[in-house]
């Protein structure tokens, strides 16, 4: 006679996602820089559940106008992968500034000139970015001043001149990951280095300063835990973010980097990869109102 079993546990419910944080180029964007029509809807429904919607990406407050017609509830992003978290209702007014200081950037483009010759960098400010002459040109930003890094960085007053948001440092040979790991081998203990461009261009902020300490911080204010996040990116500079929300997804177009680290996958940006998963996430969010006593 065979003594019965003991009811097997439950498996844990998976928490009820509260927040969508996506990345934006590669990610949301399609390659023409469009939102498509399904992931306009999809935005909407999400905020219509009562899902917020995070922006978070590596681009300048300035360059957001690629979605700020697709901005609901809140309209807060993040950007500059986490230096600066902006309202676009208010047309991107900065609500927080996590800043590179500029002895710190000077050391970092003194230690990549060493390690990595032929490097150039460029200064993005929460004013707007300047940059070296052998850096390729910021067509969208004809104002720049151009001159040396060092040059950019000086300040006569200390502490009185714009917040530094990151440092970017562009080598014309270098293999992008090599160059990533090379910078962090010879600067990791000043700042943070990450990339999202397909280039040998890296990305430089404060240590400790990254899309997901970022979004963490926007998170605790509003009592969300990272089980109840849903992200989405595409390259290196989406990895921490992914590895720290519950529910994690990679771009059918990522870096392998990113499908290692996601807990999930989805179609890639041109196929609404985004809009797919959330589609799903909202009837996730229906269906648990329907069935709540």
């Amino acid at each position: 006679m065979t003594s019965p079993r003991s009811p097997r546990p439950s498996a844990p419910a998976t928490p009820a996602t509260r927040l969508i944080a996506t990345d934006l180029d590669g990610t949301l964007l399609r390659d023409d820089k469009s939102v498509s029509e399904r992931t306009i809807a999809a935005l909407a429904a999400a905020e219509r559940a009562g899902i917020e919607v995070f922006f978070v990406t590596g681009r300048p407050a300035r360059w957001m106008d690629v979605v700020s017609d697709h901005v609901h509830g809140h309209g807060m992003a993040i950007c500059a992968n986490g230096a600066a978290v902006v309202d676009l209702h208010a047309g991107g007014t900065f609500l927080e500034v996590r800043p590179l200081a500029r002895p710190v950037a000077l050391d970092v483009v003194r230690a990549l000139r060493a390690a990595a010759p032929g490097t150039s960098f460029a200064v993005e400010l929460t004013t707007g970015i300047h940059y070296e002459p052998a850096y390729p040109p910021f067509f969208l930003d004809p104002g720049a001043t151009v001159a040396t890094a060092e040059k950019l960085l000086f300040e006569e007053t200390p502490g009185a001149a714009a917040p530094v948001l990151k440092l970017l440092a562009q080598h014309p040979e270098l293999d992008p990951d090599a160059f990533l790991a090379l910078a962090r081998e010879a600067a990791g203990a000043l700042a943070s280095f990450t990339r999202s461009s397909p280039t040998a261009l890296l990305e430089v902020s404060a240590l400790g300063v990254s899309k997901a300490s970022t979004l963490a911080l926007c998170c605790a204010e509003r009592g969300i835990a990272a089980e109840e996040v849903a992200a989405f990116g595409d390259m290196p500079n989406d990895i921490e973010m992914l590895s720290w929300a519950g529910r994690s997804y990679a771009m059918g177009n990522a870096h392998p980097d990113v499908i290692a680290a996601a807990s999930g996958r989805t179609d890639g940006n041109n196929d609404d990869g985004v809009a797919a998963v959330i589609e799903r996430l909202v009837a996730e969010a229906l269906e648990a109102r329907q069935d709540a006593p």
